[in-house]
């Protein structure tokens, strides 16, 4: 039986026994074909080398690591259905390690245009010209704005907040996140103050809304704010301030919260807790944050640094 013979037989396997979709064979066969191509006597008969050097070759044309991991990928599966099924004594692939990805670094904003967009919406919401509706979605955007900045929370988080958060003036709170788990999160004095006048304002200006349990009410199915509309309401308020809108997202505003308090001296485990990482590894996205720190403090303190 030939290579093209066994991708076959693979992929019949793949479909009857796994219930892999159309996408997912057409995938595997691209992926099979072009090493069996790629590998001078076809794929069934290649040996570790063989598949290193197809890797190596795909590299240096420019593949991805992604796309690299996911041939390989492939590759893993054919060899241990043709073990599995006696086709081949041994697996070529076992001894091949995965290529690395690189783990692309999050987006986020300067100081100083975070400063602006927090401005533009504290502008906004105490704007006399603005119309009863307008002026209502303006005082609710700069606590969002606010709040969002101060506490790094999700924007799931974000917008089903309780009410109780606003009717009190603590400088921290208690937040439900991801597995259910709670940590503390803190609120500045200008969160606390955007939230109490939203709140007042869509009491008086709405009275439907001042019985409800959530700090952003909306008439959805949840019964509050969508995530969806917060984000196109964030966009407009950046593209008001002069800031690329593809550069603004409610995500954007959380990695801000974390790169900026790392770049004044926060502790990269503190962060951790007030992300709501369960894991130090997931916060280590933002190590290139305290390299760059850590640069400017040799540079600027070392003896020796002139």
């Amino acid at each position: 039986m030939n290579s093209a013979a066994r991708i076959e037989a693979f992929l019949e396997m793949m479909s009857a026994e796994r219930g892999a979709a159309e996408n997912t064979l057409s995938s595997y066969r691209r992926d099979l074909e072009d090493a069996s191509a790629g590998i001078g006597g076809g794929l069934a008969a290649a040996t570790s080398a063989d598949i290193r050097a197809y890797l190596d070759d795909i590299a240096a044309r420019g593949f991805a690591a992604t796309s690299q991991a996911r041939k390989l990928s492939a590759i893993r599966q054919f060899f241990k259905f043709l073990y599995a099924e006696g086709l081949r004594g041994d697996d070529p692939t076992g001894t091949l390690d995965s290529p690395k990805k690189g783990r692309p670094l999050p987006k986020t904003m300067s100081e100083a245009d975070t400063g602006r967009l927090l401005d533009r919406a504290a502008q906004e919401a105490m704007d006399p010209s603005l119309h009863d509706g307008d002026s209502l979605a303006a005082l609710r955007l700069h606590a969002l704005v606010e709040v969002l900045y101060a506490t790094g929370l999700r924007v799931s988080e974000l917008v089903g907040l309780p009410v109780t958060v606003a009717q009190r003036d603590d400088r921290f709170f208690m937040v439900r996140g991801k597995g259910n788990k709670e940590r503390m999160v803190p609120l500045s004095a200008k969160a606390r103050t955007a939230m109490r006048t939203w709140l007042a304002a869509r009491g008086a200006a709405v009275p439907a809304l001042a019985d409800s349990p959530f700090l952003f009410p909306a008439a959805s199915d949840s019964g509050y704010l969508s995530r969806q509309v917060f984000a196109r309401e964030l966009k407009g308020l950046a593209a008001r301030a002069g800031i690329a809108t593809a550069k603004i997202s409610p995500h954007v505003l959380r990695h801000a919260f974390a790169s900026h308090l790392l770049q004044n001296g926060a502790d990269l485990r503190a962060v951790q807790q007030l992300l709501g990482h369960a894991d130090i590894s997931t916060t280590q996205i933002y190590t290139h944050v305290l390299e760059e720190r850590l640069v400017l403090l040799v540079n600027d303190h070392h003896p020796l640094a002139d």
